[in-house]
């Protein structure tokens, strides 16, 4: 047999078989995992329901001026509870101070340290 050093023997397809395989096998792994693992797409209850199927207290999610309305609600209780006193847990004695108020006292607390 002759040796001639520019064929494609075994010795020198070796690192490109094996290079093949892997490749073949990480494209085969990454098929399963996104057919495995795929999300399943959002379901929008605006596309295809009607708001009045929707109870009341999630109607007000489904327009933006039902959104808008929630949120000025939501920023009107918390002005009222940052400037009120009030009771958080009255049996357990824990009560709410305005804020200026609440800050006023740490002032005063702190400069008595």
């Amino acid at each position: 047999m002759s040796e001639n050093p520019s064929s494609f023997a075994f010795p020198q397809r070796t690192p490109v078989f094996t290079a093949v395989v892997v490749i073949a096998g990480i494209l085969l792994f990454g098929w399963f995992i996104n057919r495995t693992y795929h999300a399943a797409p959002a379901v929008d209850p605006r596309g295809n329901a009607n708001p009045a199927d929707f109870a009341e207290d999630q109607r007000w999610k489904m327009t933006p001026e039902g959104r808008a309305k929630a949120l000025a609600d939501l920023h009107a209780r918390e002005q009222t509870q940052i400037n009120t006193y009030g009771w958080v847990d009255q049996q357990a004695g824990i009560a709410r101070l305005p804020i200026d108020r609440a800050i006023e006292l740490t002032v005063r607390d702190h400069a008595q340290k």
